[in-house]
């Protein structure tokens, strides 16, 4: 029971993502938006630990940050850890395109929910609450990626 209900949560969030993205028009790749919710979300990342949170290859990850540092939505910082390594960092223009985003996002999938109750959006706001309070920050470094 408890997993049917993980599994219908799990199916519909990917919908609902894809729905609103594929709705705004956007040609911005969705792994642009996932890396830097990961890095939003967990912190300064080596490209190799990055891939693996956002599931790409390594190269992939690196052609994507290529892009992303020309776009200035990511930094590289020196690890202090290991001199010959780099972390990857979200910038300030990265976090206000990620903002502005998700709010286009929200903004898109308002028609599909014009017609919920008040108890259906405190329904809602108990549920984003519970996600987040099990799925925190750093879900990545414990195995799960975000």
């Amino acid at each position: 029971m408890q997993t049917d209900i993980l599994e219908s949560l799990l199916v519909s969030t990917h919908r609902l993502t894809r729905l609103a993205a594929q709705t705004t028009g956007s040609t911005a790749p969705a792994a642009q938006w996932r890396t830097l919710s990961i890095l939003e979300s967990d912190g300064p990342m080596r490209i190799g630990e990055l891939a693996a949170a956002s599931r790409i290859t390594q190269p992939g990850m690196t052609r994507l940050l290529a892009t992303m540092v020309e776009q200035e939505l990511v930094t590289r910082i020196a690890d202090r850890d290991d001199s010959r390594a780099w972390l990857i960092v979200v910038s300030t223009k990265g976090a206000a395109a990620l903002a502005a985003w998700r709010a286009q996002l929200a903004e898109t999938l308002t028609p599909w929910f014009d017609d919920l109750t008040p108890e259906n959006w405190a329904a809602l706001s108990s549920a984003a609450e519970i996600l987040t309070a099990h799925l925190g920050h750093d879900a990545a470094r414990v195995g799960v990626a975000s």
